[in-house]
């Protein structure tokens, strides 16, 4: 894995020498952030050797290199998902690989379903934890020393610091912010109203497919992580409507324009 890390870093450096400093992976309808930034390059995932690619609607499929005023980005924007059949250190490979380029904090974001009844679609939830019971970790199998330790520390897989940052941006920007857990499941299929259950026995406030492997990759990496959900919908057993991916799509349009003032805001302040 470290030999196709290295094989997809030169595949990039090929393009580009871009150095970012922060890192961000856009979920499902949030891709538009990127085509506002100042851009400099742009590097379609199936120009990467050996690198995984996205199949799902609303991922545009391509690393964005630029400027959020000041401060150098690398962004994806569109994810690859467990779900897809990759290797779970697939998924994360594009997290390690932009923390190769360079990066030495990353934002994730996602659309993910609500399973705390306080919240409703169109929500805006900063993570303060994640859940992976119900995925593999990442970091099964040999360790790449390269990258870091064999039994990393995931006491603080979301910094402290990067939470503050967040919580001043949304005030500054007139967002109502909430808080709270995200739980991983493997997805394609939406959890069952059992699951949910489950997930909010366990203390979990969002679902979804992504982000919380991502995030122990990174910190795997000593990468600085924080992470916001786009809550577009509300989870089997609460919403009384059958789910399905257009409202996702639907409900991160709605929200759109708030949300990238908000990542804007935060990038800026990192």
């Amino acid at each position: 894995m470290y030999n196709k890390l290295m094989k997809c870093l030169a595949s990039v450096r090929e393009r580009t020498n871009f150095k970012p400093d922060v890192a961000l992976i856009l979920g499902s309808g949030l891709g538009d952030f990127a085509n506002e930034i100042d851009i400099t390059d742009t590097i379609d995932y199936t120009d990467i050797e050996g690198f995984p690619i996205s199949t799902v609607k609303g991922h545009a499929g391509r690393f964005v290199f630029g400027y959020v005023e000041k401060t150098p980005v690398v962004i994806m924007q569109g994810r690859v998902h467990y779900y897809e059949g990759y290797q779970m250190a697939d998924v994360v490979l594009p997290t390690r690989l932009m923390g190769m380029m360079g990066a030495k904090k990353i934002l994730l974001t996602n659309a993910a379903g609500g399973c705390n009844p306080k919240f409703k679609p169109g929500d805006l939830m900063m993570i303060t934890d994640h859940i992976t019971t119900a995925v593999p970790s990442p970091l099964i199998g040999a360790n790449i020393e390269e990258l870091g330790t064999r039994f990393p520390d995931m006491s603080e897989v979301y910094s402290k610091r990067l939470q503050e940052v967040i919580k001043t941006c949304a005030q500054k920007c007139g967002v109502v912010l909430q808080e709270g857990v995200y739980v991983q499941f493997t997805g394609p299929n939406y959890e069952t109203p059992a699951e949910i259950k489950m997930a909010q026995s366990w203390g979990g406030d969002a679902v979804g497919m992504s982000t919380a492997c991502e995030a122990m990759a990174a910190r795997h990496m000593g990468i600085e992580v924080c992470g916001i959900s786009c809550i577009t919908n509300m989870a089997a057993g609460i919403s009384k409507v059958e789910l399905n991916h257009k409202e996702v799509q639907e409900t991160a349009d709605r929200i759109s324009k708030l949300f990238k003032q908000l990542v804007s805001t935060i990038v800026v302040s990192m």
